[in-house]
């Protein structure tokens, strides 16, 4: 599934993998989020519910554009900066360019939505 991903005055495109979980996330789309920085490497924000994991490895080493979900806490990243292996860390989808309009200390609000709508 083809997404966009509004923030700071861009548009980003992305795509979600066909899985389990991916498919719950875009369930929920369009969504607006307000996404706080975790640990200068991703942004975050809780979603309003927990997503199917099913079928899902038991965790991701996420890269620069990932997008993913962290089972643990229920909340959707968005990575600018890749990471450790994380247990819990499900990998929904990729974006396609502007992973550097992520970066940055304090919150961003997003807004996702299917390509298209």
């Amino acid at each position: 599934m083809k997404i966009l991903v509004e923030v700071g005055g861009r548009t980003l495109s992305g795509t979600l993998d066909d899985t389990a979980a991916a498919r719950d996330f875009g369930s929920l789309l369009p969504i607006a989020l307000i996404m706080d920085d975790y640990a200068r490497t991703e942004k975050i924000a809780d979603l309003p519910k927990r997503l199917s994991i099913a079928g899902a490895p038991a965790g991701a080493t996420p890269t620069a554009g990932d997008i993913c979900y962290y089972a643990p806490w229920g909340n959707l990243a968005l990575f600018y900066r890749g990471a450790a292996h994380a247990r819990g860390l499900v990998r929904l989808g990729r974006l396609v360019e502007g992973v550097e309009t992520l970066v940055g200390a304090g919150p961003l609000s997003v807004n996702i939505r299917v390509a298209g709508d």
